[in-house]
Protein backbone atom coordinates (compact mmCIF):
# COMPACT_ATOMS: atom_id res chain seq x y z
CA UNK A 1 0.00 0.00 0.00
CA UNK A 2 1.68 3.75 -1.12
CA UNK A 3 2.20 6.13 1.31
CA UNK A 4 -1.37 7.97 2.66
CA UNK A 5 -1.47 11.75 1.03
CA UNK A 6 -1.43 14.47 4.21
CA UNK A 7 -4.51 16.97 3.59
CA UNK A 8 -4.43 19.89 5.50
CA UNK A 9 -6.71 20.70 7.71
CA UNK A 10 -6.49 24.24 7.84
CA UNK A 11 -10.30 25.98 8.90
CA UNK A 12 -12.42 27.24 6.29
CA UNK A 13 -12.34 30.81 6.10
CA UNK A 14 -14.94 32.95 7.53
CA UNK A 15 -17.02 35.59 5.37
CA UNK A 16 -15.56 39.33 5.48
CA UNK A 17 -18.55 40.47 6.95
CA UNK A 18 -21.74 38.59 8.68
CA UNK A 19 -24.28 39.86 5.75
CA UNK A 20 -21.47 38.06 3.11
CA UNK A 21 -21.48 35.16 1.62
CA UNK A 22 -17.89 32.99 1.28
CA UNK A 23 -15.98 34.49 -1.36
CA UNK A 24 -15.86 30.88 -3.80
CA UNK A 25 -18.42 30.69 -5.65
CA UNK A 26 -20.08 34.09 -4.46
CA UNK A 27 -22.18 35.50 -7.29
CA UNK A 28 -22.07 39.35 -8.42
CA UNK A 29 -24.97 40.32 -7.14
CA UNK A 30 -23.43 39.27 -3.57
CA UNK A 31 -20.61 40.93 -4.21
CA UNK A 32 -22.67 44.44 -4.54
CA UNK A 33 -25.00 43.21 -1.71
CA UNK A 34 -21.78 42.98 0.84
CA UNK A 35 -19.50 46.15 -0.67
CA UNK A 36 -23.11 48.24 -0.09
CA UNK A 37 -23.43 46.95 3.75
CA UNK A 38 -26.97 47.21 4.11
CA UNK A 39 -27.56 47.23 7.78
CA UNK A 40 -24.51 49.71 8.27
CA UNK A 41 -25.99 52.12 5.55
CA UNK A 42 -29.45 52.00 6.99
CA UNK A 43 -27.77 52.59 10.39
CA UNK A 44 -26.34 55.89 9.32
CA UNK A 45 -29.15 56.53 6.73
CA UNK A 46 -31.50 57.03 10.49
CA UNK A 47 -28.97 59.71 11.15
CA UNK A 48 -30.44 61.41 8.49
CA UNK A 49 -34.16 60.69 9.16
CA UNK A 50 -33.19 61.11 13.06
CA UNK A 51 -31.92 65.28 12.08
CA UNK A 52 -34.61 65.75 9.69
CA UNK A 53 -37.53 64.52 12.71
CA UNK A 54 -35.91 66.86 15.23
CA UNK A 55 -35.88 70.15 13.65
CA UNK A 56 -38.49 72.84 13.98
CA UNK A 57 -40.38 72.39 10.56
CA UNK A 58 -40.55 69.13 8.53
CA UNK A 59 -40.85 68.58 4.81
CA UNK A 60 -40.82 65.26 3.58
CA UNK A 61 -39.67 65.51 0.67
CA UNK A 62 -36.78 67.15 1.87
CA UNK A 63 -35.86 64.13 4.07
CA UNK A 64 -36.76 62.29 0.77
CA UNK A 65 -33.55 63.80 -1.09
CA UNK A 66 -31.76 63.81 2.05
CA UNK A 67 -32.06 60.52 2.27
CA UNK A 68 -31.61 59.39 -1.36
CA UNK A 69 -28.55 62.18 -1.46
CA UNK A 70 -26.81 60.52 1.65
CA UNK A 71 -27.59 57.17 0.11
CA UNK A 72 -25.50 57.71 -2.69
CA UNK A 73 -22.45 59.08 -1.39
CA UNK A 74 -22.68 57.15 1.83
CA UNK A 75 -24.18 53.55 0.71
CA UNK A 76 -22.53 53.64 -2.65
CA UNK A 77 -19.39 55.87 -3.59
CA UNK A 78 -18.10 55.58 0.05
CA UNK A 79 -18.30 51.74 0.16
CA UNK A 80 -17.45 51.50 -3.35
CA UNK A 81 -14.12 53.23 -2.75
CA UNK A 82 -13.71 51.40 0.62
CA UNK A 83 -13.53 48.14 -1.41
CA UNK A 84 -11.62 49.76 -4.43
CA UNK A 85 -8.66 50.28 -1.33
CA UNK A 86 -7.60 47.34 -0.44
CA UNK A 87 -10.01 44.99 -1.32
CA UNK A 88 -11.09 43.96 2.16
CA UNK A 89 -14.31 42.36 1.07
CA UNK A 90 -12.48 40.16 -1.55
CA UNK A 91 -15.26 40.85 -3.77
CA UNK A 92 -14.46 40.42 -7.60
CA UNK A 93 -15.98 43.49 -9.11
CA UNK A 94 -13.63 45.14 -11.41
CA UNK A 95 -11.64 48.10 -10.23
CA UNK A 96 -13.16 49.99 -13.03
CA UNK A 97 -16.97 49.70 -12.17
CA UNK A 98 -15.96 50.49 -8.27
CA UNK A 99 -14.86 53.77 -9.75
CA UNK A 100 -17.18 54.24 -12.16
CA UNK A 101 -19.88 53.92 -9.05
CA UNK A 102 -18.37 55.56 -6.96
CA UNK A 103 -18.38 58.99 -8.89
CA UNK A 104 -21.52 58.03 -10.69
CA UNK A 105 -22.81 58.22 -6.78
CA UNK A 106 -21.23 60.96 -5.86
CA UNK A 107 -21.75 63.08 -8.32
CA UNK A 108 -25.81 62.31 -8.03
CA UNK A 109 -25.75 63.17 -4.67
CA UNK A 110 -24.21 66.53 -5.27
CA UNK A 111 -26.52 67.44 -7.85
CA UNK A 112 -29.11 67.12 -5.36
CA UNK A 113 -27.77 68.74 -3.27
CA UNK A 114 -27.09 71.69 -5.74
CA UNK A 115 -30.90 71.48 -6.43
CA UNK A 116 -31.27 71.67 -2.19
CA UNK A 117 -29.11 74.96 -2.19
CA UNK A 118 -32.22 76.47 -4.80
CA UNK A 119 -34.40 75.79 -1.58
CA UNK A 120 -32.82 75.86 1.67
CA UNK A 121 -29.79 78.63 1.25
CA UNK A 122 -26.33 78.70 -0.06
CA UNK A 123 -25.53 77.50 3.24
CA UNK A 124 -26.53 74.32 1.87
CA UNK A 125 -23.30 74.35 -0.17
CA UNK A 126 -20.79 74.03 3.13
CA UNK A 127 -22.66 70.94 4.29
CA UNK A 128 -22.03 69.24 0.50
CA UNK A 129 -18.33 70.22 0.26
CA UNK A 130 -17.48 68.86 3.33
CA UNK A 131 -19.75 65.57 2.85
CA UNK A 132 -17.78 65.03 -0.78
CA UNK A 133 -14.33 65.94 0.96
CA UNK A 134 -15.11 63.01 3.70
CA UNK A 135 -16.13 60.64 1.55
CA UNK A 136 -13.03 60.79 -0.56
CA UNK A 137 -10.93 61.30 1.76
CA UNK A 138 -11.84 58.75 4.33
CA UNK A 139 -12.52 55.92 2.32
CA UNK A 140 -9.21 56.58 -0.22
CA UNK A 141 -7.07 57.33 3.41
CA UNK A 142 -5.67 60.53 1.83
CA UNK A 143 -2.96 62.78 3.65
CA UNK A 144 -1.95 59.67 4.45
CA UNK A 145 -4.55 57.70 6.20
CA UNK A 146 -5.11 61.23 8.83
CA UNK A 147 -8.86 61.26 8.15
CA UNK A 148 -9.07 57.42 8.43
CA UNK A 149 -9.37 57.13 12.55
CA UNK A 150 -12.00 56.66 15.12
CA UNK A 151 -12.70 60.21 15.77
CA UNK A 152 -13.38 61.17 11.94
CA UNK A 153 -15.08 58.34 11.34
CA UNK A 154 -17.97 58.86 14.37
CA UNK A 155 -17.67 62.59 13.20
CA UNK A 156 -18.72 62.30 9.61
CA UNK A 157 -20.74 59.30 9.84
CA UNK A 158 -22.86 59.93 12.84
CA UNK A 159 -22.55 63.93 13.94
CA UNK A 160 -22.83 64.79 9.93
CA UNK A 161 -25.54 63.34 8.71
CA UNK A 162 -27.71 64.85 11.80
CA UNK A 163 -26.31 68.10 11.09
CA UNK A 164 -26.82 67.89 7.26
CA UNK A 165 -30.67 66.86 7.61
CA UNK A 166 -31.48 69.25 10.30
CA UNK A 167 -30.12 71.90 8.21
CA UNK A 168 -31.55 70.86 5.26
CA UNK A 169 -35.09 71.03 7.10
CA UNK A 170 -34.55 74.49 9.18
CA UNK A 171 -32.06 76.47 7.05
CA UNK A 172 -29.99 76.75 10.28
CA UNK A 173 -28.43 74.76 13.04
CA UNK A 174 -30.03 74.65 16.88
CA UNK A 175 -29.54 72.92 20.01
CA UNK A 176 -31.56 70.26 19.27
CA UNK A 177 -29.31 69.95 16.22
CA UNK A 178 -25.72 69.32 18.41
CA UNK A 179 -27.51 67.27 21.14
CA UNK A 180 -28.64 64.99 18.56
CA UNK A 181 -25.29 64.73 16.65
CA UNK A 182 -23.43 64.55 19.47
CA UNK A 183 -26.09 60.91 20.35
CA UNK A 184 -25.00 60.34 17.08
CA UNK A 185 -21.10 60.95 17.57
CA UNK A 186 -21.22 58.63 20.66
CA UNK A 187 -23.31 55.91 18.98
CA UNK A 188 -20.75 55.50 15.96
CA UNK A 189 -17.84 55.33 18.23
CA UNK A 190 -19.42 52.38 20.22
CA UNK A 191 -20.55 50.94 16.39
CA UNK A 192 -16.19 51.26 15.89
CA UNK A 193 -15.28 50.07 18.94
CA UNK A 194 -17.27 46.50 17.88
CA UNK A 195 -16.80 46.55 14.79
CA UNK A 196 -13.09 46.74 14.20
CA UNK A 197 -12.34 43.89 15.98
CA UNK A 198 -15.50 42.02 14.22
CA UNK A 199 -13.56 42.92 10.84
CA UNK A 200 -10.03 41.89 12.31
CA UNK A 201 -11.27 38.55 13.44
CA UNK A 202 -13.07 38.47 10.05
CA UNK A 203 -10.49 39.53 7.73
CA UNK A 204 -7.28 39.33 9.47
CA UNK A 205 -7.36 35.97 11.95
CA UNK A 206 -6.56 33.14 10.55
CA UNK A 207 -6.34 30.86 13.55
CA UNK A 208 -7.58 31.28 17.65
CA UNK A 209 -6.05 29.36 19.88
CA UNK A 210 -6.94 29.19 23.93
CA UNK A 211 -9.38 28.20 26.75
CA UNK A 212 -11.49 30.09 28.92
CA UNK A 213 -11.55 28.74 32.48
CA UNK A 214 -14.14 29.35 34.81
CA UNK A 215 -14.31 29.46 38.50
CA UNK A 216 -16.51 26.47 38.55
CA UNK A 217 -13.59 24.39 36.91
CA UNK A 218 -16.13 24.85 33.44
CA UNK A 219 -13.93 24.95 30.52
CA UNK A 220 -14.44 26.71 27.01
CA UNK A 221 -12.80 26.42 23.65
CA UNK A 222 -11.76 30.14 22.45
CA UNK A 223 -12.75 29.87 18.49
CA UNK A 224 -13.32 33.50 15.94
CA UNK A 225 -17.31 32.52 16.39
CA UNK A 226 -17.18 32.56 19.95
CA UNK A 227 -15.12 35.96 19.80
CA UNK A 228 -17.08 37.56 17.18
CA UNK A 229 -20.57 36.17 18.77
CA UNK A 230 -21.28 39.31 21.25
CA UNK A 231 -19.43 42.19 18.95
CA UNK A 232 -21.82 41.09 16.29
CA UNK A 233 -25.13 40.86 18.21
CA UNK A 234 -24.56 44.44 19.47
CA UNK A 235 -24.79 45.64 15.74
CA UNK A 236 -27.04 44.00 14.65
CA UNK A 237 -29.61 45.21 17.63
CA UNK A 238 -28.15 48.56 17.53
CA UNK A 239 -28.73 48.87 13.64
CA UNK A 240 -32.03 47.29 14.00
CA UNK A 241 -32.77 49.64 17.21
CA UNK A 242 -31.63 52.92 15.66
CA UNK A 243 -33.53 51.89 12.34
CA UNK A 244 -36.58 51.51 13.99
CA UNK A 245 -36.35 54.18 16.08
CA UNK A 246 -35.51 56.45 13.32
CA UNK A 247 -39.14 55.12 10.85
CA UNK A 248 -40.91 55.32 14.09
CA UNK A 249 -39.92 59.02 14.17
CA UNK A 250 -40.58 59.82 10.73
CA UNK A 251 -43.98 58.45 10.03
CA UNK A 252 -44.77 60.51 13.77
CA UNK A 253 -43.64 63.57 12.10
CA UNK A 254 -45.41 62.64 8.77
CA UNK A 255 -48.98 61.77 10.41
CA UNK A 256 -48.53 64.70 12.83
CA UNK A 257 -48.40 67.20 9.19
Amino acid sequence: MGAASVVSAEPPRVAPAFYAARGAGRHRWEDWWVVLHPPYTLWHLSYVAIGACVAPTFDGERLAATLIAFGLAVGVSAHALDELHGRPLRTDIPSGVLVGAAVASLAGAVALGIVGVARVGGGLAVFIIVGVLLTVGYNLELLGGRLHNDVVFAAAWGAFPVLTAYYAQAGTLRVPAVLAAAGAYALSAAQRSLSTPARLLRRNVGAVDGTITYLDGRHEPLSTPTLLAPLEAALKAMAFGLVALAVALTVFRLVDQ
